[in-house]
């Protein structure tokens, strides 16, 4: 199963370099359209290569869904931080109980009467 791994990793490196070196021309982004550039009285803008465009692209869509995700997950996160507080409370209390019940019996015979 590791082989495989590898194998489908080195695949996406060699599409993803092709990709890179088929796409290597320089494009220019701008930060808003030619008519608010006017109103604003600016606009900036930056050269980059398309495939660090194409990719940046990617990247900036996968953080913005892990965020995004992580942020809509919380309230399950909560609620299982909460039940499991509540599951060391109770066993502490059921420890608690059983240390009370088995006072002053031979240890021996309160490890059996807990057994069963």
């Amino acid at each position: 199963m590791r082989y495989i791994r590898y194998a489908v990793l080195g695949a996406l490196a060699i599409v993803l370099v092709s990709v890179c070196l088929a796409n290597s021309t320089v494009v220019e982004l701008k930060l808003m359209p030619a008519a608010f550039a006017e109103l604003a009285g600016f606009n900036y803008s930056i050269a980059l290569p398309l495939f660090v465009v194409v990719l940046g692209g990617v990247g900036a869509g996968l953080v913005i869904g892990f965020l995004w995700e992580w942020i809509r997950e919380h309230k399950h996160r909560s609620e299982a931080a909460q039940k499991a507080r509540e599951a060391r409370k109770l066993n502490r209390e059921v420890t608690r109980l059983k240390k009370q019940k088995n006072e002053g019996k031979d240890e021996v015979l309160a490890l059996l009467e807990d057994a069963s």
